[in-house]
């Protein structure tokens, strides 16, 4: 492996050595703002799933641990390991690159909470477990060779999703009942799953420059920052359009009016990202899918209403 990296910044791993950072540059590493979103969606499940916790406390705490902190943490650990000479370019401050994570340590970090949340998942259940073992080798194949899906826009974003919000959900209905969720469960979590698709796709804009030198071929190399930016718009708002006709269709008119209305101001801050996409691209998702995220909230509602009145 060389010596030095595009750019001309040094390989972290030709350093050797202990992490200087230490625990500050562990932590950094596995990003925990990133854990937000998996963590949402596993609270979305076990509300949808119209089961009260009752005792079930444990399952909460455990399956919000796992999707987020080590689910979550995993992937960033290993994608920035994977992915440590394009972030060079892009964003040379992050741990490894900086050189305060030398050596292979962030591979290290990676693997070794791999298998702690393997180990956390066996008290979930064969549920948490299954979800847990589909989870982290979607991370895997995401960032590592031979398959490496962030190389292709289309299959790594849907990756990213299915990580990101279809699974969990799935998950923590799954956990609450030790069984397979309702159909309408995993058809909304499903619809949500495929919106984030579009999500994963405005992530992308700040590293186009990078990923183009090194041959990633995200959906802005691939089609351009603004085609990219249409399709993105267009993928968040049509799942969630779905949904409001499912919720109308269930009979459950007030969510479904509720998803309906934060879709029509998604909208109008979508007309503002198309103006400028590349620039306006962290703005959107600090309000338009805080938006997205909330109306998935009302939609696992729903769920449960519709729950509680089958049962």
């Amino acid at each position: 492996m060389a010596s030095a990296s595009v750019n001309n910044q040094p390989d972290p791993i030709a350093s050797g050595g202990i992490a200087r950072g230490g625990m500050p540059a562990a932590l950094e590493l596995l990003k925990p703002i990133t854990w937000f979103a998996p963590m949402w969606a596993f609270g979305c499940g076990v509300v949808s799933s119209g089961l009260p916790l009752g005792d079930r406390w444990g399952v909460l705490v455990l399956g919000i641990l796992l999707a987020g902190p080590l689910v979550c943490g995993t992937s960033q650990a290993a994608n920035d390991w994977f992915d440590r000479h394009v972030d060079a370019i892009n964003e040379p401050a992050r741990p490894i690159p900086s050189g305060r994570m030398p050596g292979r340590s962030g591979l290290y970090v990676a693997l070794g909470w791999t298998l702690l949340s393997l180990l956390v998942a066996t008290a979930l259940g064969a549920w948490g477990f299954g979800a847990a073992i589909v989870g982290l080798a979607l991370a895997w194949a995401y960032s590592a060779p031979p398959l490496r899906l962030k190389l292709n826009g289309w299959w790594g974003n849907a990756a990213c999703a299915a990580c990101y919000e279809g699974l969990p959900w799935i998950t923590g209905a799954a956990v609450m009942a030790a069984a397979r969720p309702d159909w309408r469960i995993m058809l909304c979590a499903a619809l949500y799953s495929l919106g984030a698709h579009g999500i994963m796709t405005l992530n992308d804009f700040k590293s186009v420059e990078g990923d183009r030198h090194m041959g990633i071929g995200s959906l802005p190399v691939r089609l351009g920052v603004e085609r990219a930016a249409r399709l993105a718009c267009a993928v968040m708002a049509a799942p969630q359009v779905v949904v409001v006709a499912l919720l109308l269709a269930w009979h459950q008119p007030i969510h479904a009016g509720a998803v309906a209305l934060l879709l029509a101001v998604q909208l109008v801050l979508m007309a503002r990202l198309l103006r400028d996409p590349k620039a306006l691209a962290p703005w959107y998702n600090a309000t338009g899918t805080s938006l997205y995220v909330i109306g998935m909230l009302i939609t696992a509602f729903a769920l449960r209403f519709i729950a509680a009145g089958a049962g």
